[in-house]
């Protein structure tokens, strides 16, 4: 618990098990807020929206066995959207394991594939470092989740050990010689078009990436479940890309002659089951943006890899201004009226739940930083 003070954490999310006692009772005494679910795939997707939110590790606690399986859902989201999670996991005493004791998983295995790193803790002496360290995976290059098994005698054992320091981010930032690469591949465009994704990215941000776009003339559209990166009804915003895309910005994609992916690593959904870039070889020109070195070229091969973070991308580029007036300018005042006219909800439609008006009540009643959620299914195009 200490670990976790020191490396920032205010906020943890958990459903109690008597496998990690012993922490629940530390947090009793922590400042940390401890937030009780009723069910751990709840606890951990809670997590995993702290982590897209603030950029800083969700925590989530929950124990052994099935609570551990309950959360996987949370971990996998994580996973797969980029987002910094730490879950812990209570676990059974030492020696009972390998012996198929009650509740028993091998951690590493079940989760292998779907966390960025997953560790027992064996020795208490150890628990700054792992800590601090699963703060530094969480967080690096494309962040994710990690998860941490605390074996139970493990938990209750006495020891001296130092003090936790707390994780110092390493930010990832581009070269002079690529933001100049990219200004050419810029000058030479005629049909350029902007795709915004990922995670590591704050305010400040999403603030320099629509002076680009103002200062550049840039249509912009954002990854599936990215769309909080950019003001909708700012002129130079394009659409969603993702599940249920407006035809004409599908179409306005494939015809790009230059895409700049910011961030994103355009899987399945963003990219219409990959015919929106073509894997490995798109047929545009394709400018990859993204803190991870792994994650360029793993898909896609770009004509211009950038190894940065959207954050440290953006502040760079920024700072660049287009010579003249882009030829582009009108096609991207034309694809913003095609998402406003796309994304304007019909007041009637099938069935006797008209979604239409939902979405326009909500609209009008929420205010501009209002937080959805929402779960899966085909209903969630309309959010």
């Amino acid at each position: 618990v200490e670990a976790l003070e020191a490396n920032g954490t205010d906020r943890i999310f958990c459903v109690p098990g008597e496998s990690y006692l012993a922490v629940l009772d530390a947090l009793h005494d922590s400042p940390i807020r401890t937030i009780v679910c009723r069910q751990e795939g709840g606890a951990a997707m809670m997590a995993d929206c702290e982590g897209r939110l603030t950029g800083k590790p969700g925590i989530c606690f929950v124990t052994r066995g099935p609570g551990a399986t309950n959360a996987s859902a949370g971990i996998h989201i994580a996973m797969q959207d980029s987002v910094p999670v730490i879950l812990f996991i209570g676990q059974v005493a030492s020696h009972a394991k390998e012996r198929e004791a009650f509740q028993e998983v091998d951690y590493k295995r079940f989760f292998g594939d779907i966390a960025k790193w997953v560790v027992e803790i064996d020795d208490a002496s150890r628990i700054p470092e792992f800590v601090t360290r699963a703060f530094a995976v969480a967080t690096s290059g494309r962040p994710g989740p990690v998860v941490i098994s605390l074996p139970e005698d493990m938990l209750t054992s006495v020891v001296e050990a130092p003090a936790a320091l707390p994780h110092t981010p390493v930010e990832t930032r581009p070269g002079e010689a690529e933001l100049d690469a990219l200004e050419k591949l810029l000058a030479k465009a005629k049909r350029p078009f902007v795709i915004l994704g990922g995670t590591r990215w704050d305010a400040d941000a999403v603030a320099h990436m629509q002076g680009i776009a103002e200062a550049w003339s840039l249509p912009v559209g954002c990854s599936f479940r990215r769309q909080m990166l950019f003001d909708h009804l700012h002129p130079n915003y394009a659409g969603d890309v993702g599940i249920g895309i407006n035809p004409k910005l599908a179409t306005a994609i494939k015809q790009a002659d230059l895409v700049l992916l910011i961030g994103g690593r355009m899987g399945e959904m963003p990219s219409s089951d990959y015919t929106l870039l073509k894997s490995p070889y798109p047929d545009q020109t394709l400018v990859h943006v993204h803190a991870d070195a792994g994650e360029l070229g793993r898909v896609y091969r770009p004509a211009l890899a950038i190894n940065a973070s959207p954050s440290a991308f953006v502040e760079g580029f920024s700072k660049r201004k287009s010579a003249a007036a882009p030829a582009w300018a009108g096609e991207t005042v034309k694809l913003h009226a095609a998402y406003l006219d796309w994304s304007t909800p019909p007041e009637t439609g099938p069935g006797s739940v008209q979604m239409g008006p939902i979405m326009n009540y909500l609209e009008k009643v929420l205010p501009d930083d209002a937080i959805l959620t929402n779960g899966a299914g085909n209903y969630a195009t309309w959010v």
